[in-house]
């Protein structure tokens, strides 16, 4: 297994009295996609927010424990929460371009951070579709609104947005729940082509998904995780009887 460039430690998170996530203890190898899998209301898309903090802004929300990045802990006082979300990029549910060109989507994140130089955003722009696998498809429209896409290749521009300021991780919130199975194709093999490049975590409800795309599979169930380990051995021989019972389809 590869080095742990996520380290998550005793960690509880709290909802108000709600208690969403229960003593998490998980480590998340490095250029290696991971998946959290579990029925609904589990605690992966939770657990997936920590990590960017996108909790934050959930009013009535309490950490304890700890969540590191590369060594430093993502909740201590020095951390400041936008060069977090530089190194951690997300792509959601729900396909989400902003309502402004293709060029202007992608180029969003580098200009925030301070690139102005044409050049340098044509470049990243164009890297960055090119990563999305999304280039060849937009290269002669980049000043139509991205709205105007198909729902597949919105979502490859919301990825290709999110890795224009070249982070080093990449979550993803079952990004292919919303599209039609052929876009759902071209996304699993997008991952599969990203995943020597970036650490990746998804969350996804399809545990066909996960066998297909990721290294290392997380089982949740009410807000605990059962068992982790590599992919082929959970669904092959998974320890614990709740993972086997989910895995078959006995409940979830």
């Amino acid at each position: 297994m590869n080095d742990s460039v996520i380290r998550i430690d005793k960690l509880n998170l709290y909802y108000e009295k709600f208690h969403a996530l229960k003593d998490i203890n998980l480590d998340i190898p490095e250029k290696t996609v991971t998946a959290f899998i579990g029925p609904s209301g589990c605690g992966k898309s939770t657990l997936l927010r920590t990590l960017n903090r996108m909790n934050d802004m959930i009013p009535g929300t309490r950490i304890e424990g700890i969540v590191s990045i590369a060594g430093q802990d993502i909740y201590g006082d020095t951390m400041e929460v936008e060069t977090l979300r530089k190194q951690v990029g997300m792509v959601f549910q729900q396909p989400n371009p902003f309502p402004k060109s293709i060029y202007d989507n992608v180029a969003y994140g580098p200009r925030l951070h301070g690139i102005r130089q044409k050049e340098k955003l044509d470049e990243l722009v164009e890297q960055s579709l090119r990563q999305a696998a999304l280039w060849e498809e937009v290269k002669d429209f980049l000043k139509r609104s991205a709205l105007s896409l198909s729902g597949g290749q919105q979502q490859r521009l919301c990825i290709a947005r999110a890795l224009a300021v070249q982070p080093d991780i990449l979550l993803m919130d079952e990004a292919t729940s919303a599209l039609d199975p052929i876009s759902t194709v071209k996304i699993e093999e997008l991952v599969q082509e990203l995943r020597n490049r970036y650490t990746i975590v998804m969350v996804t409800h399809n545990m066909h998904q996960a066998a297909r795309v990721s290294g290392r599979t997380a089982f949740f169930l009410n807000g605990v995780v059962v068992e982790a380990a590599d992919t082929e051995t959970m669904f092959s021989t998974p320890q614990d009887s709740r993972t086997e019972d989910y895995i078959s389809g006995r409940f979830g």
